[in-house]
């Protein structure tokens, strides 16, 4: 397969973002299997776990996957305009933005612990732990407006074709983490790595400083609310917002679930998830962040024949890949949660159960990546939105069924389910949108309608 220029540059950022993620996992095993050895199978470590949900949903909304994929394709455009200043203007309004609803949506979520936590992701907690969990929570939130900051550095630096210093970032996050295992854990038990969460969130945000003085930024206080290119991105954002809503809402269900099981079930659930995760950020998370650029890049000129090529080559690549990992993990998951973890008998098996089950929506996740990201570029937020919400639909209702025959592993099947039921209908939608205009129109009736507004 002869690659051209578009396909070589996007495979090398690829590369470098895959070799950023490695290490990244590496170090979040590490953090991972010896706050297991040092805590055990313990309701804490659980509540620890459940304590992330929901300021991962608020990072996940406000300047996480959501602002990425509104962000990236207007700021891209205005960078193939060669108006850097435009550009630069428009990152600081959604830097300030950000950052403000990050601290109102933290403060809340914060004042209110308690009854968040009780009627969501610690449901099934005895009632200490529930405050375990709300404590934890608020602690964890402070990185999540950090973050607000952070990632939309990282994006603007992504649409720049730098992908070095992002690719650093989840490191140097996961070392801050580290050190609070090591060094914390085993005088302040879950405490620990909680405060090194806000550590590490902090390194994320200062190693990516660098590159904004090589491009130039130009931070202002200025919000811009009534500025065009905002609003582009603000309009972009809210499919997406609602759309990654709705996974949230499936995950909290799935932890809600998860709490009522035996404990170490939570746990394992995302312990499990993080193995699955492995092959899938290495390779498809990886390409995908490194073809989005490019990917918007294309569609903002029009260049539909190269972008149908693109998507081609990394869809190929990655199906490639991610066949024989599947493999991997259904065959070798007990070896290799061995080798993470090193726990007790009874927690591996919790755990290998999850990995199988989500292992089976390996190739769904991945490909996912990219297809998600190709609506993004074309600046359609709105299909995938009503994909996700389908899929969310099957993915609980897999849930319900799956939970009381096989527990952990019946809910991470689940997940694999509602997945592929949604990267299967994105597919289908691209094949017509994406239809060369010479070949006849024979689903023309069955194609969702282009929308310019992951």
């Amino acid at each position: 397969m002869r690659l051209s220029a578009i396909n070589r540059r996007v495979l090398l950022s690829a590369l470098i973002v895959g070799a950023g993620f490695l290490a990244s996992k590496i170090t979040g095993f590490l953090d991972d299997r010896i706050l297991v050895q040092t805590i055990g199978r313990n309701p804490a470590l659980d509540a620890y776990y459940a304590a992330f949900n929901l300021p991962d949903l608020l990072f996940t909304l406000i300047s996480g996957g959501a602002l990425a994929a509104a962000f990236i394709p207007v700021f891209t455009g205005l960078l193939a305009q060669k108006d850097r200043a435009r550009a630069w203007q428009l990152a600081s309004a959604v830097v300030n933005t950000a950052f403000i609803v990050a601290l109102i949506g933290a403060g809340t979520l914060a004042i209110f612990a308690p009854w968040f936590v009780a009627q969501t992701v610690a449901s099934g907690f005895a009632p200490e732990y529930q405050q375990l969990t709300a404590d934890l929570m608020r602690l964890l939130l402070i990185g999540s407006v950090i973050f607000s900051i952070s990632g939309v550095v990282m994006s603007a630096l992504q649409a720049n074709q730098h992908f070095f210093l992002p690719a650093l970032a989840p490191i140097m996050y996961n070392l801050g983490i580290l050190g609070g295992v090591i060094f914390l854990a085993p005088t302040l038990g879950v405490w620990g790595p909680a405060v090194g969460v806000v550590i590490g969130a902090a390194l994320h945000l200062l190693i990516q400083v660098p590159g904004l003085i090589k491009y130039k930024a130009r931070w202002t206080l200025w919000l811009g609310w009534r500025e065009t290119d905002l609003r582009r991105v603000l309009k972009l954002m809210i499919p997406r917002i609602i759309g990654l809503g709705t996974i949230q809402i499936a995950s909290l269900v799935t932890v809600s679930l998860a709490s009522t099981l035996p404990v170490g079930s939570v746990t394992a659930l995302s312990n499990g998830w993080k193995v699955m995760q492995l092959p899938e950020t290495l390779i498809a998370t990886a390409i995908g962040t490194a073809a989005f650029p490019t990917l918007s890049e294309l569609a903002s000129r029009g260049q539909m024949a190269q972008l149908r090529a693109t998507l081609r080559t990394t869809l190929l690549v990655i199906l490639l890949l991610t066949i024989p990992a599947t493999i991997g993990l259904l065959l070798l998951s007990r070896p290799l949660v061995a080798i993470l973890y090193d726990a007790s008998e009874d927690v591996m098996i919790f755990i290998q159960w999850a990995v199988q089950g989500y292992a089976l929506g390996l190739i769904g996740h991945s490909m996912l990546e990219v297809t998600a990201r190709t609506f993004y570029a074309q600046q359609d937020t709105w299909t995938p939105l009503y994909v996700a919400v389908g899929a969310m639909v099957v993915a609980i209702a897999a849930s319900v069924i799956l939970r009381p025959i096989l527990g952990a592993g019946g809910l991470a099947l689940a997940n694999a389910i509602g997945v592929t039921v949604e990267v299967a209908a994105l597919l289908f939608i691209l094949r017509i949108r994406l239809r060369p205009a010479t070949q006849p129109a024979v689903y023309e009736t069955a194609a969702a309608p282009a929308q310019i507004d992951r």
